[in-house]
């Protein structure tokens, strides 16, 4: 059974942009990482998205993504306070709290460059790669 992986926006990113400096290791472990799932939450797609829209090219990124197949997971009913007690118990940035409540929510692992949300995530039970 394929596992889930939840995107953080620079993980994406990075993989999107040949010039970027993690777009190798992105690239390299999403081919290791195939059979998975891959996902991301509402926040972090708007995230990595800003770039492609503010150049023009946001619908080039939008397939690029789709090609990809990765799945935009909304914002479960309480997602104010789950983000809030995940702020408080990590001290991590909301946009880290909405890469990590994705992966809760989906018991995903989180593929990240960052080294504060991985900390973050292992703080919580949740695997990063």
């Amino acid at each position: 059974m394929a596992g889930v992986i939840a995107l953080d926006a620079a993980f994406l990113i990075a993989h999107l942009n040949a010039a970027d400096a993690h777009h190798q290791a992105a690239s390299d472990l999403l081919d290791e990482n195939a059979d998975q799932d891959l996902i991301i939450g509402p926040l972090n797609l708007a995230e990595a998205l800003v770039a492609a829209t503010r150049s023009g090219h946001l619908a080039a990124t939008q397939q690029a993504i789709a090609r990809l197949a990765v799945r935009e997971v909304p914002f479960p009913g309480d997602a104010a306070t789950r983000l809030a007690q995940m702020r408080v118990d990590t001290g991590s940035k909301m946009p880290d709290c909405c890469v990590l409540l994705t992966a809760e929510q989906e018991s995903a692992s989180i593929a990240t460059f960052d080294e504060r949300l991985k900390k973050s995530a292992s703080m919580l039970g949740i695997n990063t790669i």
